[in-house]
């Protein structure tokens, strides 16, 4: 046994490692978890004789930390011989690339329609990711016993009082409580919904919500700023419809589509949804201290997931979270 330790010894000793190729290989021989030498020799401990053990665990760990110590030797030698400034730098060589990088194909969607409503004149407003029931559900207009404020869509941190907001718009009911009419806002950010995760719903996702309040605002005001707004994101040949919906803190309420050609299917195409919309209830601007007698408004929110699938042409929201940077580098602008 002696014998074998002492020609592992003069091996770890005798092997050259001048190479990238070198050192890999001689870690992956003697430190590979599976085939390693060492491995090989810690699992004979239990063959040893009892009285013979002890030194023949300090045998083998004195050859793996000499096995460290080579490699941590090569590696420091190997990067000394290619730093820059030694005799060994190739100056005729062509320079290192330097990876690119490229923004998130959900920031890039997300920039594009804060810069379409910001040049339409809307402020961009902000608020926290952590919100109280009174915000999030009561200011908007929520019955009490509204299936939203149910566990399965709401990830409460406090149930009752506090969770992590499910829309961006108790940043609307923020702005309208610290300021009087006219209000111009749109809202990005990112929001929670505690839903089951597929190809289509995740946990977490992205809105833009939008909010105009002041005198004589009307249904047609809303309708051309979404009309125009399409237009931006999807060409100026855009098709687009209104569909009756329900939002409880909007009334009329609408969800927006758009006709998206595809010539395999029949018709050569489909409606898809990209946004719910409507003028704000009245209960709304009452819980804001804000006469609906005298104010009208517009507000309306889409996903941004939504967005970026449809203009990238991707099948599975999944996709936008995985971070495979095969995936991101698609996306370089």
């Amino acid at each position: 046994m002696s014998e074998d330790l002492a020609t592992l010894r003069q091996e770890i000793e005798d092997t050259p490692l001048g190479t990238e190729e070198a050192i890999d290989g001689f870690r992956i021989r003697f430190l590979s978890r599976k085939q390693g030498v060492i491995t090989a020799l810690m699992k004979r401990i239990p063959d040893i004789a009892p009285e013979n053990r002890k030194t023949y665990g300090q045998d083998v760990n004195a050859l793996k930390q000499r096995v460290e110590a080579r490699l941590e030797e090569a590696q420091q030698a190997l990067s000394s011989s290619n730093a820059p400034g030694t005799d060994q730098t190739d100056i005729t060589l062509p320079g290192r690339v330097v990876p690119e990088g490229s923004l998130h194909p959900l920031t890039q969607t997300m920039d594009l329609i804060v810069h379409a409503f910001s040049s339409y004149g809307f402020q961009i407003a902000e608020g926290t990711e952590i919100e109280d029931d009174w915000h999030n559900f009561t200011a908007l207009n929520f019955p009490e016993d509204h299936p939203a404020r149910d566990m399965q869509d709401t990830f409460f941190i406090e149930e009752g009082k506090t969770l992590l907001r499910t829309h961006t718009s108790p940043v609307q009911i923020r702005v309208m409580k610290s300021q009087p009419p006219p209000v111009r806002v749109i809202v990005p950010g990112r929001v929670y919904r505690n839903e089951a995760i597929s190809y289509k719903s995740y946990c977490l996702f992205h809105q833009v919500e939008g909010l105009y309040v002041d005198q004589g605002v009307s249904m047609a005001d809303l309708k051309h700023i979404l009309h125009a707004f399409a237009r931006t994101l999807f060409g100026h040949d855009v098709r687009m419809r209104f569909r009756p919906s329900f939002f409880p803190f909007t009334e009329p309420s609408a969800e927006v589509d758009i006709w998206w050609p595809d010539p395999d299917l029949p018709g050569g195409g489909r409606w898809l949804e990209i946004l719910g919309c409507g003028m704000v209830d009245p209960n709304v601007l009452e819980a804001v201290d804000v006469d609906p007698e005298v104010y009208t408004g517009y507000a309306f929110g889409m996903g941004v997931e939504r967005i970026a699938m449809l203009r990238y042409g991707i099948d599975d929201i999944r996709t936008l979270y995985e971070n495979d940077v095969r995936f991101l580098k698609q996306f370089k602008s």
